[in-house]
């Protein structure tokens, strides 16, 4: 069985798709790109500034599933420019403990929805 997991405090989604879907106790999370979900505007002009709305998207995801970025267990990390890695980096760091982060990949692509900078997806497990 699979349940559908969405918050009004993350982005709704913008096509077939849910914010996450929890499955066996895995939960698999949506990328999240830096938008405001109460005002439903883009956060731009600063990758740490957008950096840190797609993980408080993804931290309000959590939180409606029950779970913390404690139950991460793998992250995918997509950037426009991989120059701006230490920066996205530094945002992402504050929100683990080292010692238990998540495996993860950052990969740079060509282009991301709606053409951000960042966009980040993970997989937590309860």
């Amino acid at each position: 069985m699979k349940k559908i997991i969405n918050t009004v405090n993350a982005p709704a989604p913008i096509g077939p798709y849910n914010q996450a879907t929890l499955s066996n106790g895995t939960l698999y999370i949506s990328g999240q790109i830096p938008l405001d979900p109460k005002s439903g505007e883009l956060v731009s002009g600063d990758i740490k500034l957008e950096t840190k709305q797609s993980m408080e998207n993804l931290k309000a995801i959590l939180t409606e599933a029950e779970m913390t970025f404690e139950n991460v267990v793998k992250s995918s990390i997509f950037l426009s420019d991989m120059k701006q890695f230490t920066e996205v980096n530094e945002v992402y760091a504050s929100y683990f403990n080292a010692e238990t982060a998540p495996a993860r990949e950052t990969v740079e692509v060509a282009n991301l929805p709606k053409f951000v900078n960042v966009e980040i997806s993970m997989i937590a497990v309860k």
